[in-house]
């Protein structure tokens, strides 16, 4: 169990590495190009939830991410055990929602910094940071085990 805790100390240690690296050596507005014009480093700061929205409702985000931690740490106790996947997904989503939660607390908004063009359709993807990346890539291995589950006790079934 604890290996899964550390998966989620790595992803905040990450993430608020970066962030503060991100805050203390660029400029608001900043940006370094990595990969021209897919892949750059952009100093952007974010006071609401994804793409901005809800912005200023800290209150908000405090309260919702208490009870989402809370709920993450439940169902990897209750759940989660002997399900790897299921297990890697908490701690990613738990690692993501406290990176973010910190900067909430200790700066008043979120140090966002990737920032990416999809070439195919040409859409210039909203600026992210490791915890949000962490966040979605947990949805993504989440929905993976809800998939393979439901396989798997459908074949029980049969």
């Amino acid at each position: 169990m604890l290996i899964y805790y550390a998966l989620a100390i790595v992803v905040i240690l990450i993430d608020q590495i970066t962030k503060w690296l991100v805050a203390t050596n660029m400029q608001l507005g900043e940006r370094i190009t990595i990969f021209e014009p897919y892949l750059s480093l952009l100093s952007h700061r974010n006071r609401g939830a994804a793409w901005g929205m809800l912005e200023g409702q800290m209150w908000l985000f405090y309260i919702v991410t208490v009870i989402v931690v809370a709920g993450i740490i439940y169902y990897f106790h209750k759940e989660a055990r002997g399900h790897k996947l299921f297990s890697i997904s908490l701690m990613l989503l738990l690692g993501g929602a406290i990176g973010n939660f910190i900067d909430r607390l200790l700066r008043g908004e979120v140090v966002d910094f990737v920032s990416v063009l999809i070439p195919v359709i040409n859409y210039d993807f909203p600026i992210f940071n490791v915890a949000d990346a962490a966040l979605t890539i947990g949805v993504a291995i989440l929905i993976i085990h809800i998939i393979l589950d439901e396989k798997k006790n459908k074949k029980k079934v049969s």
